[in-house]
């Protein structure tokens, strides 16, 4: 499917945060879905998920959550540190009001159907699982990929109401495969709708081809598993 995309800005409580939109080309409607960025910010990484996600038939927004941090807020995946000190910046609060200006904006839109999903990988992992935590009413599913942090969530975790599908790698040294464990215990004690994939061997990032920790095998049978979920959750 023809692809349009373009970079819009996206009135938040906090100023103007830019966004990149991608769309089908054509006047849907087509559901929606957020893409939340990694601790590296938004880089052309996401935006091209952004617009293979798009190409499926969904309309699309990844928005620079870091937009607070100024221009200097991308970070090459080769500079760490500077990723994790402005990710350590973020603030959930302004984190939900950011997403939920986000969704107004998607649902306001004529090509939008009004069902949207949330995905996102590494720090847009965990922020994916806050969004359905928090945000419950709106959320239609969540897909987060490999989120440290979570965990840290589950007190919350009694208020989703959509389908989740996490993904992570058991070679991921940020987040302990206790830890995977205690999240997939805690959501069937919950008997919350999910499912969870630990690929052997995928790493952090394995989704991402411009790593070195990209894996093949996860990231495509990841990515079936995801294009199910939106349909699922968003189409039927």
């Amino acid at each position: 499917m023809a692809v349009e995309s373009e970079r819009i800005q996206v009135a938040t409580p906090g100023g103007s945060m830019p966004t990149f939109l991608a769309r089908p080309a054509g006047a849907g409607p087509h559901p929606s879905v957020v893409v939340i960025m990694e601790a590296f910010g938004l880089l052309p990484n996401i935006e091209r998920i952004s617009e293979r996600i798009a190409a499926e038939g969904y309309v699309v927004a990844a928005p620079d959550f870091y937009f607070r941090e100024g221009p200097d807020n991308q970070f090459g995946y080769d500079s760490l540190d500077g990723a994790i000190a402005c990710m350590q910046k973020l603030d959930d609060a302004d984190f939900l009001a950011d997403m939920g200006a986000v969704m107004d904006t998607l649902e306001a839109r004529p090509d939008t159907t009004g069902k949207l999903g949330v995905t996102g990988f590494c720090m847009g992992g965990r922020l994916s699982f806050l969004s359905a935590c928090e945000l419950a009413g709106r959320v239609a599913c969540a897909a987060p990929f490999y989120g440290g942090g979570i965990t840290g969530h589950l007190p919350q975790a009694g208020n989703i109401r959509c389908p989740v599908h996490l993904f992570f790698g058991e070679k991921d040294a940020f987040i302990p495969m206790e830890q995977v464990e205690e999240v997939g215990a805690k959501l069937r004690e919950l008997g919350t709708d999910f499912e969870l994939d630990c690929y052997t061997d995928a790493d952090h990032g394995f989704f991402c081809d411009e790593r070195e920790s990209y894996q093949e095998a996860a990231a495509v049978d990841s990515w079936n598993k995801l294009m199910a979920l939106f349909t699922r959750a968003l189409r039927d």
